[in-house]
């Protein structure tokens, strides 16, 4: 049985979905959206969070299409252009330099509107002549005559995930996307989040370069988001929910592709990744609330930078925030100081009702801080 692809059929891309089954999901991240912002309205500007949070994008955009980059050299561009003091700055490249460009591009200049020019930009920064990439690349340019696939499995038996379009028209093509990109803003019958995934699913389908299309689409998603709300794209990382689920990602993109133009399976999943993206920025935003009143109420107590230190990872939580409470060994590990020393930064916080016991005793004893 012969694949026919979405491109393939007629009336390619005049895309359709059953509001019924989304617009319970566009109302409850519209109100998402809306506590968000509420929520980060309260706090000062913080770059820093911002810094994090368009870090933290950029790395999951690049992992998401296994690629490494180096984060500590992404992280100094960032900052560079963010105005953002870093104490000890590592050394910047060409690479973090164009992978910070295409992002903060992506979300300040929302109002420029969508060139060839532009998307060409995007791929020099992505792919800069330092000789960083082992592959043969035409970079800035179209790709060329050969056919554009996805595939996996043995070389004389191959699995086609997805074909692209062929390359004669991709111009054409090319320019009805953008046409549409840069018209579609001004519709007000088009909700921006359906937009912003219908423009995630075109230009990933039209996959106009030999290399880099999944992150100049998600660069693309972040244009459109930001255009949809000019400041909560800059307290959320989409690409960081979509490495949590990529391959989810990978499946609902193949099982549209290969679908006919009714999209609504592709848009459900992309507002459930959104949604899950909001509810982390908001636990993110709490986290940085609680911690900056933890601070002020417990300012000038004389803490040694290893109790701020340990209190700071405390207050952080994730991952790397003992969300479990911290053991006196495991203070004495973070905090980098003797045995006896931590028992006694130990004892002082509690004192100071910086920290409190959690339910246990002798060596097991763990202790978590004391939120306001």
């Amino acid at each position: 049985m012969t694949t026919l692809w979405i491109w393939q059929h007629p009336d390619w891309p005049q895309f359709t979905w059953q509001d019924a089954q989304l617009l319970p999901r566009l109302r409850h991240a519209q109100q998402l959206r809306g506590t968000l912002l509420g929520r980060a309205s309260l706090q000062s500007d913080d770059e820093s969070q911002t810094l994090d949070t368009l870090l933290a994008n950029i790395l999951s955009s690049s992992a998401i299409e296994e690629e490494r980059v180096n984060a500590q050299s992404v992280r100094s561009s960032l900052a560079r252009r963010l105005g953002v003091s870093e104490e000890q700055p590592y050394p910047i490249s060409d690479r973090s330099e164009g992978l910070a460009a295409m992002m903060l591009d992506a979300i300040n200049n929302r109002d420029r509107p969508l060139t060839l020019k532009r998307l060409y930009q995007w791929h020099h920064w992505l792919f800069p002549q330092d000789g960083w990439s082992i592959h043969s690349l035409s970079v800035g340019a179209l790709r060329g005559s050969e056919p554009m696939q996805v595939v996996s499995g043995r070389l004389d038996r191959p699995t086609v995930h997805f074909e692209a379009p062929p390359r004669a028209g991709l111009e054409h093509q090319l320019d009805a996307f953008m046409t549409w990109f840069n018209q579609s803003r001004e519709n007000v019958l088009l909700d921006p989040l359906l937009r912003a995934a219908i423009c995630h699913l075109w230009f990933v389908t039209l996959h106009p370069f030999d290399d880099g299309n999944g992150r100049i689409t998600r660069a693309l998603t972040d244009l459109a988001l930001a255009q949809a709300d000019s400041q909560s794209i800059r307290l959320y990382a989409m690409s960081s929910a979509i490495l949590a689920k990529r391959a989810d990602y990978y499946r609902v993109l193949e099982k549209t592709q290969k679908g006919d133009l009714d999209i609504t399976g592709w848009l459900m999943w992309f507002l459930d990744i959104l949604e899950e993206s909001l509810n982390q920025a908001m636990l993110s935003v709490e986290r940085t609330q609680l911690k900056a009143r933890f601070w002020l109420r417990h300012q000038g107590l004389g803490l040694s930078k290893e109790q701020v230190k340990v209190l700071n990872r405390l207050l952080d939580g994730g991952e790397q925030g003992f969300e479990l409470g911290i053991s006196a060994s495991q203070y004495q590990k973070v905090a980098k100081v003797s045995k006896s020393t931590a028992t006694r930064h130990l004892a002082d916080l509690l004192e100071k009702e910086c920290l409190y016991k959690l339910e246990g005793g002798g060596r097991s004893t763990r202790y978590q801080v004391r939120r306001v």
